[in-house]
């Protein structure tokens, strides 16, 4: 069996951390959530889903100031990380060793180990602090994924281009998943 880290930051987008999540329980995968106090309010006021429920969704939910949790440590087992949406707080954090809570932590640990670790950045439009940040992540081994959804295979809903964003990230993670209409 898999596991896969989700984080959730304050970020707009909270959306595709949702449909991961439903992802990843209908394929068996043990999810461990962290999430920011700015990630909580934005995840209640984006999609109505509150700390209590969304405990109930994955297999562990660690509080953000936990530090020493399992998840922050390079021996626990599992097989990658994604934020998202990934702010630029936590981006910046990350990328110049600052983990000073629980998600930042475990995105260290995860890169150290060289683990996958995907950040999906909804910011827009981005500055140059911004981009050295991520490209300074990338060039430690994470991989940037921007919440830039592609229209080739002609959405008609909201859903539709959060199924295309989260069939990519599925995608990264090794996932075989049909979640929208791949170019042909």
């Amino acid at each position: 069996m898999k596991k896969i880290i989700v984080g959730i930051t304050g970020a707009s987008g909270s959306i595709y951390a949702v449909r991961l999540m439903e992802v990843l329980c209908r394929r068996g995968i043990e999810i461990h959530a962290v999430v920011t106090t700015s990630g909580e309010k934005v995840l209640d006021y984006e999609c109505g889903i509150t700390r209590e429920e969304l405990s109930r969704r994955v297999t562990k939910l660690y509080a953000n100031d936990d530090v020493g949790a399992a998840i922050a440590s390079g021996s626990f087992r599992m097989d990658a990380m994604v934020i998202l949406p990934c702010s630029m707080r936590a981006a910046g954090a990350l990328a110049h060793g600052v983990t000073d809570d629980l998600l930042t932590r475990a995105a260290d640990v995860t890169l150290k180990e060289g683990r996958r670790l995907l950040l999906v950045p909804r910011e827009t439009p981005m500055h140059e602090i911004h981009l050295e940040n991520l490209l300074r992540l990338a060039r430690a081994g994470a991989v940037v994924m921007p919440a830039a959804p592609g229209f080739y295979h002609r959405p008609e809903t909201v859903d539709d281009l959060v199924n295309m964003m989260v069939g990519k990230i599925c995608d990264r993670l090794g996932l075989e998943e049909e979640l929208f209409l791949r170019w042909r």
